[in-house]
């Protein structure tokens, strides 16, 4: 992982564009070994602070111009492989941390494992960051613009990659610093990717502009940058001004929030508490401004019992709902032709308590519900972290409905909402009107990853155009509308109930119709583009 033997950058020559190793630049290409990686872990680090819960973005105007250095004045192709992997292990592993409190919640049977998850995955996952420092290094070294185009366009398609690989993990991807910010409404347009491709162009082009080029032409691509930057800005600013009224007639809801904790939920003493915190809410008086719900929601595996085997379970539940259709999350026994084992399932109860429809998840959560490469995890000791029995996927993605009244909805299962491209393939063939997500972020303590989930929550809804309700056990229950905005939410740490209207639902979005395909065949074009400005650029001597 450690580069440079000697400091000088490969084929370092004077140019009319460079500052000949002087000023930020040359410093970085001096530096050597230890100095480069630590450089590049506490890069990496700032970065991550533009995350939820911090949330301040604007550290990517250093962060990432330092990568670009790091990447650019590597010796060798292994240097610049170690700037990028330094990079993503330090940004992985303080955007990841929430990880380890998984491991906690049965601490006894999994907290020697903690050690390997909070350092292992960050380490595992930052390869896609190497990667991508590699190919900008030998497409465009150097540092410059150059290599800043190499490398947002090289790392857009290895965080792509990253999020389909083995079944994808695509948390904490880099346009997620700027959810919550005017600029989020672009992924309308081009998508997550997209908008990471735009956040390490934009972001680093000042900065390394005028660490690598004479003060006239440096001005010039650095204020070319932040007017594109700031017409975006204007843009999202203008498309939120824009945004339509709830309606009036809008369909109401009612979320449900048990605030079970984890290491309690599934305890017998306990779990008739949480339950009753359920069926309180649920029966609770309605809002006055807004009238009894149409529909109750109540999170992931809400209840301890198994709803298609517990008929008076259902009763009881339909009966505290008064009339209103009721949506849980509960585990389902499959049956002896479906192969058996468990699923994680969302069912829709009618008003007398029969199940109406039926979801079960179908992207599960690895080593949490279910182990990859299971005889080689095995045999080290390795099991899944939910010991509720053997999970297995249901067949994909389904529309459905609580009620002929009430507009069809797309299912997501906690971690199903954190894969863009599979919403985007789910309405691209019969559009829903809503987004549901179930979710128990229990799991993950309350610091990094309950807020992290959440945001990623609601640039689903901004890519679809589509309102998203989110009921979570221990919160944040939420309801978002069609353009990312939080219209009314339960915070983390208590029990009680929501009553929202739904939002609106937009026209199908850029994104929902093309999906990723425009934002990768930009990185192509970029990366070649990045090639070509090779020719007029090299980097500065040490």
């Amino acid at each position: 992982m450690i580069d440079e033997a000697e400091p000088a950058a490969r084929g370092a020559e004077r140019s009319g564009h460079t500052r000949q190793g002087h000023g930020i630049a040359g410093a970085i290409a001096r530096l050597s070994g230890w100095r480069r990686f630590g450089l590049g872990v506490g890069a990496g680090v700032l970065f991550a602070l533009g995350h939820a819960p911090v949330g301040l973005p604007w550290f990517a105007f250093v962060a990432l111009p330092l990568l670009v250095l790091l990447t650019g004045t590597a010796q060798r192709g292994r240097g610049a492989f170690a700037a990028g992997w330094s990079f993503g292990f330090g940004y992985l592993l303080i955007a990841l941390h929430w990880i380890g409190h998984a491991f906690l919640v049965d601490a006894e049977a999994f907290a020697w494992m903690l050690p390997f998850a909070l350092t292992g995955l960050p380490a595992l996952l930052a390869l896609f960051w190497g990667l991508a420092s590699w190919a900008a290094w030998r497409v465009a070294p150097g540092g410059g613009p150059g290599t800043v185009i190499a490398l947002a366009a090289a790392l857009t398609l290895t965080e792509f990659a990253r999020s389909h690989v083995l079944t994808g993990f695509p948390w904490a991807l880099p346009g997620y610093v700027w959810i919550g910010t005017p600029l989020d409404q672009m992924a309308a347009w081009i998508g997550p990717h997209g908008l990471g491709l735009l956040t390490i162009a934009l972001t680093a082009l000042p900065f390394t502009a005028f660490a690598t080029y004479r003060p006239r032409p440096a001005t010039g691509v650095a204020a070319t940058a932040l007017i594109v930057f700031a017409g975006l800005w204007f843009a999202g600013s203008a498309r939120l001004a824009a945004a339509p009224n709830t309606p009036s007639d809008a369909t109401v809801l009612r979320i449900a929030q048990p605030n079970a904790p984890q290491h309690l939920k599934w305890d017998p003493e306990y779990a008739p508490l949480f339950y009753r915190r359920l069926l309180e809410a649920t029966a609770a008086e309605p809002d006055a401004a807004l009238g009894p719900p149409d529909l109750v929601i109540w999170p992931e595996t809400a209840v301890a019992f198994l709803p298609e085997e517990q008929p008076e379970g259902r009763a009881q539940i339909a009966q505290a709902a008064a009339g209103a259709p009721l949506v849980l999350g509960a585990l389902r026994r499959r049956t002896e032709a479906e192969g058996g084992g468990f699923a994680n399932s969302l069912f829709v109860l009618g008003t007398e308590g029969a199940v109406t429809a039926r979801y079960d998840k179908h992207h599960l959560v690895p080593f949490g519900e279910y182990v990859p490469f299971q005889s080689f995890f095995s045999a080290l000791g390795v099991r899944q972290l939910a010991q509720r029995g053997r999970f297995v996927p249901g067949p994909g993605p389904m529309l459905t409905r609580a009620s002929a009244d009430i507009a069809p909805f797309l299912p997501l299962i906690c971690y199903e909402a954190i894969f863009p491209h599979e919403i985007a393939a789910a309405t691209g063939q019969t559009r829903p009107g809503w987004l549901l997500q179930i979710t128990n972020d229990a799991w993950f303590g309350t610091l990094g990853g309950p807020q992290q989930h959440l945001a990623q929550a609601q640039l689903r809804a901004i890519e679809q155009g589509l309102p998203l309700v989110r009921a979570a056990n221990t919160g944040i229950s939420a309801v978002i509308d069609s353009h990312g905005r939080v219209t009314a939410s339960l915070p983390l740490g208590v029990h009680g109930k929501l009553d929202a209207a739904l939002p609106a639902a937009l026209p199908a979005t850029p994104y929902a119709r093309f999906g990723d395909i425009p934002a990768i065949i930009s990185c192509f074009l970029l990366f070649s583009a990045g090639f070509l400005m090779k020719l007029r650029y090299r980097a500065p001597r040490g």
